[in-house]
């Protein structure tokens, strides 16, 4: 738990600076006289050059560890927060955007990898759920204070990236440090060594790595979509647009006076964090796809309803009322599933070989359609309206209900070798949901014939 806690850091930088721009952008544009399409580029540059260190994250972290990525992605960050503190034109400013985007894809990459290898299989799901609950945490931070959350580095390796580095004994022991049950801990390494052994024979060439991706097996083929197909939709149903410009969002519901937006805009917040930790219990009880299923469908309900009063309601109490209710259950579904959900699911079905660089790419995809959306956002609205643009973001969402049920498997109590072997099995994985005990069995059953 202190290592997901430590690993997740980063991710309250994220949502500081999330939750800080959605107000600060009020004044940035009064102060520095930017202009609407400068607001754009300000807000959605940040998610578009992020992908430059999400697609640098994953041979960095293996080459020196995923620990040191994690620093390495802090200390870009904090460079580019000191810039943008500092900076009196908009020129200067997005000099720190540009680096604090570089520290964020590093950053938002490799820490759920490292929390999904290093956690025992019955707490993966809640443990990689901390930096999406550390996020919304950050977002939070930002609309009430200006307090900055910082902590110590991370002690502890990745136990899969030590046996990848042939350091068995420091892997036992920190699988020693991570496990409750003792007579799991050399199942889990004998497990762990044999998907690195094929790793290790190879020196881990880097070239083969990208072969298989640009290549894939039908088995690695079904991780890429439900990896990467996850990361998109969790973006392009419009959760990022809906917190950067929520106070857009309420004044085109009637709300005038500043104070009054950002007031609403802290409800935001709180919704936010408090459905996260809800997600953080419930994701090792009720599983991966129960709550995705919640999720998509909420959000689907609440963004269609959004459209619907922004379009018809006008500027009333009533409107205003639904307007806050509305975006307030939009980031509650969100926060309570495909959030916090999606990270663990992509960074838990890959194969130890390609797991860093597969999550790489599907980080590019997240912080490429956030930025795609926020970028848009404005011009999108002023061409078919605020209420017509959550109209789309809810016919999105609606696509996202369906991709959930096609392509996304339960992963829940699976070691990251079971989830492999889900992936890789044609006719389990064409013949719907797959119950690992028959796969099992059948392994077995084939092991004791040969």
């Amino acid at each position: 738990m202190a290592c997901a806690i430590f690993a997740s850091l980063n991710s309250v930088l994220l949502g500081y600076d999330v939750g800080v721009m959605s107000g600060a952008i009020l004044f940035i544009q009064e102060d520095l006289k930017i202009t609407e399409v400068q607001e754009e580029i300000l807000v959605g540059i940040l998610s578009i050059i992020s992908l430059l260190g999400s697609l640098a994250g994953g041979k960095t972290s293996d080459a020196i560890g995923r620990k040191w990525t994690m620093a390495f992605a802090a200390i870009v960050f904090q460079t580019g927060a000191a810039i943008m503190a500092l900076s009196p034109s908009f020129a200067l400013l997005m000099v720190g955007r540009l680096f604090a985007g570089i520290g964020i894809g590093f950053g938002i990459m490799i820490a759920p990898v490292y929390i999904a290898e290093i956690s025992p299989t019955v707490s993966r799901g809640s443990l990689t759920s901390f930096p999406e609950i550390f996020v919304n945490f950050g977002i939070l931070l930002g609309y009430v204070s200006n307090y900055a959350f910082s902590g110590l580095p991370a002690h502890i390796k990745s136990p899969r990236w030590l046996v990848m580095q042939n350091r068995i004994d420091e892997a036992r022991m920190v699988l020693l440090k991570t496990n409750e049950i003792a007579s799991e801990i050399e199942e889990r390494l004998a497990e762990i060594k044999k998907a690195a052994s094929f790793v290790n024979a190879g020196k881990y060439e880097e070239r083969a790595v990208w072969r298989d991706l640009l290549n894939p097996s039908p088995g690695v083929r079904r991780m890429l979509i439900t990896g990467c197909g996850i990361q998109i939709f969790q973006q392009i149903t419009g959760i990022d647009a809906t917190v950067y410009y929520s106070p857009t969002v309420f004044k085109d519901a009637g709300i005038q006076d500043e104070a009054q937006l950002l007031a609403a805009t802290v409800a935001v917040g709180f919704t936010k964090t408090i459905f996260i930790l809800i997600a953080i219990f419930l994701i090792d009880i009720a599983g991966r796809k129960p709550l995705l299923y919640v999720s998509t469908i909420g959000m689907t309900a609440c963004l269609f309803t959004l459209g619907l009063t922004l379009s018809t309601l006008g500027d009333g109490k009533l409107g205003i009322g639904m307007a806050i209710v509305c975006v307030c259950g939009t980031v509650a579904f969100f926060s309570v599933g495909i959030g916090p959900v999606c990270w663990v699911v992509s960074s838990e079905i890959f194969p130890l070989k390609l797991r860093a660089q597969a999550s790489a790419i599907g980080a590019v995809g997240s912080r490429v359609s956030s930025g795609l959306v926020a970028m848009s956002f404005l011009s999108v609205c002023r061409a078919i309206t605020v209420g017509g643009t959550f109209f789309v973001f809810a016919a999105i969402s609606t696509l996202s209900v369906a991709f959930v049920y096609k392509c996304i498997p339960e992963t829940k109590g699976k070691s990251l070798e079971q989830i492999e072997m889900l992936f890789q099995n044609d006719k389990a994985w064409e013949g719907g949901e797959v119950e690992l005990e028959d796969m099992e069995h059948k392994h077995l059953m084939q092991s004791s014939e040969s």
